[in-house]
């Protein structure tokens, strides 16, 4: 099994790689041969929830339209927001600092707090939501 952090920066690059190519995401899966279950996972979840996460950070990302949003920055945030919503193995407060860290390590010196922000008011909003359910 790999470390997570290592299947984080590899399902980053993943879905940087869709961003930009023409392939499906099972092609690209299968073209890398992933054979860790939480990358699969990963990637697959957030391909089943692909709609309601981007809505989530369409939201959040006050005067940023998903699309001019930095394909890193995107792909990171979408990556937590799955583990906060659909992962309960993993965290919130994990999900959002491995998050911060990919952006330290892939991305611009401003994207840190970016990501930090918007993950923070959707964990927030999400526990409220939790209480009162």
């Amino acid at each position: 099994m790999m470390k997570r952090r290592k299947a984080r920066e590899l399902i980053l690059k993943t879905l940087f790689q869709q961003d930009f190519r023409t392939e499906s995401l099972d092609e690209l899966i299968e073209e890398t041969a992933f054979d860790d279950d939480y990358v699969l996972d990963v990637l697959k979840g957030i391909e089943a929830h692909r709609a309601e996460i981007d809505q989530f950070i369409a939201e959040k990302a006050a005067g940023w339209k998903l699309e001019r949003l930095v394909s890193v920055d995107r792909n990171i945030l979408r990556i937590a927001i799955y583990e906060i919503l659909h992962r309960q193995d993993i965290p919130p407060e994990v999900a959002i600092n491995e998050a911060v860290e990919l952006a330290k390590k892939f991305s611009t010196a401003h994207s840190p707090v970016f990501i930090n922000g918007i993950l923070d008011r959707i964990w927030k909003e999400h526990q409220d939501a939790g209480r009162v359910a």
